[in-house]
Parts: C-alpha cells; sequence; structure tokens
C-alpha cells in the first residue's frame, strides 16, 4: 500500500505564548522502522499527544492509514497502538488480566480474547509471564508487556514514546530489538521517539525534532554520511557537546 502508516503536514501546537511544535511536517511508510529524535523538551511527547488527540490539533493535517484524525477519528486511533513514557499498566493485576481489560476496552470478545493475549504474549517473548504480577517482572519485562499491550487490537503503527527510559543496557537492546522483528514479522510500523542516538541505524528513517521544528528528515545515513551521528546531531541542532 502506498498511504502511510502516518502523515504529518504542517502541524503547529501552543501552550499560550509557547510554540511547542512549529510547521511540522514528518512522515511514517508502511513496514518501517522511523526515529523521532530530539533532546527533551523538543516537542516529541507534545506530537504524540496530537497523534492520540490527547490534545486536539486545530493546525495541519495528521493522517493515521490514509483516515483523518481530527474528521475520522475512531478509525484513525483503532490503527494505533501506543507505549507511552509512563507507565500504563496496573501493577497488583497480573499480565494477562492487564491485557483482557484492554481487550476488552478494544471490544474484543472473551472468548476471543484470551486466544489473542497468548498470541501477542508469545511475540514479545512473554508467554511464561501470563500469570505473574506486573509488579513481578523487571523493567524490561514491563515494557515488552507494555508493548503487548499495544498490539492487542492489531494496530497498523505503533508509537513508542522514550520506550526505553529507565531500562539497563541489555533490556534497552531487547525492546529495540523486539520492535524491530515486530516491523519485520508483523508488517507493522512505528515511531520511535528518542533522545539516545546510538538506538538509530543508518538504514532507519530519522526525523530530527529541535526546539518544535524539524531540522531533518530522511536515512540516517544521509544526515551523517560519515557515520558519525553524533557529531552531525550537534551541528544541526546547536546543542553543546
Amino acid at each position: 500500500m502506498t498511504t502511510p502508516a502516518l502523515s504529518v503536514q504542517n502541524v503547529s501546537h501552543s501552550f499560550g505564548a509557547f510554540r511547542a511544535l512549529d510547521d511540522v511536517s514528518l512522515t511514517v511508510p508502511r513496514g518501517s522502522f522511523t526515529a523521532l529524535l530530539g533532546v527533551n523538551g523538543a516537542g516529541k511527547t507534545t506530537l504524540f499527544n496530537l497523534i492520540t488527540r490527547l490534545y486536539a490539533n486545530r493546525s495541519g493535517v495528521i493522517e493515521v492509514a490514509g483516515h483523518d484524525l481530527r474528521r475520522d477519528p475512531g478509525p484513525a486511533l483503532r490503527r494505533l497502538g501506543v507505549v507511552f513514557q509512563s507507565r500504563a499498566l496496573d501493577a497488583d493485576l497480573t499480565v494477562q488480566q492487564n491485557l483482557m481489560y484492554h481487550a476488552a476496552l478494544h471490544g474484543i470478545p472473551r472468548s476471543k480474547a484470551r486466544a489473542r493475549v497468548a498470541e501477542v504474549l508469545a511475540q514479545v517473548d512473554l508467554a511464561d509471564k501470563a500469570g505473574a504480577k506486573v509488579s513481578a517482572l523487571s523493567g524490561g519485562q514491563v515494557r515488552r508487556a507494555e508493548i503487548s499491550r499495544a498490539l492487542i487490537h492489531r494496530p497498523e503503527l505503533l508509537l513508542l514514546d522514550e520506550a526505553t527510559v529507565g531500562l539497563d543496557v541489555k533490556s534497552r537492546a531487547e525492546v529495540l530489538a523486539l520492535t524491530r522483528r515486530l516491523i519485520a514479522e508483523q508488517g507493522v510500523s512505528a515511531l520511535w521517539a528518542t533522545h539516545i542516538l546510538d538506538e538509530i541505524a543508518p538504514s532507519d528513517r530519522l526525523v530530527i525534532l529541535h526546539r518544535g521544528r524539524v531540522l531533518f528528515s530522511g536515512r540516517a545515513a544521509r544526515a551523517a554520511p560519515d557515520g558519525d551521528l553524533t557529531r552531525a546531531f550537534l551541528e544541526l541542532t546547536g546543542v553543546p557537546a
């Protein structure tokens, strides 16, 4: 399909006099890993809040799988799976109970939900943790469980906002590898917001957001032909080394 998983065109957003996003445009092609790179305060979370309709976009156009978020929000949101920075699972419930509840929110009949829960837990390598309370999981396991929650309704696009924050190096690598594997094996697309440059591969699509503006959009290798993405990022943004 030629329709992108996500299209953001000329979107701005302000909080009073502060302009958090300024004429932002970006595209996430189908089946792609697109990294949204920016320091804290660049506007990444504001953009995610607009895409998920936690904030209403009053300028520009946001389309998810061809559905205009403002004119046709239901079909657009049904095609989204979201992993926010803040934890979204009830720590006192088991992983399965959390996912069954989320399946019910998406209107999945209980007769089908158990099989779907088992399926997504297998996809994130947590089949053996279905009966464990979330409070008993490691940080990396919690993140993988949250990704399984985001997958429960078979979305076409995953939004992951700083999904590796607070994780150790091993867990961070596992969550990143899992996301890439889901793209390759399940055909989903992903917009991966991060401030960590070494999470980005040269072949990834890259959008650099700084102070609410897009400074670069294209292959990461094009941003840094010499392979030094850190240097390229610092030169583009003027952030002190």
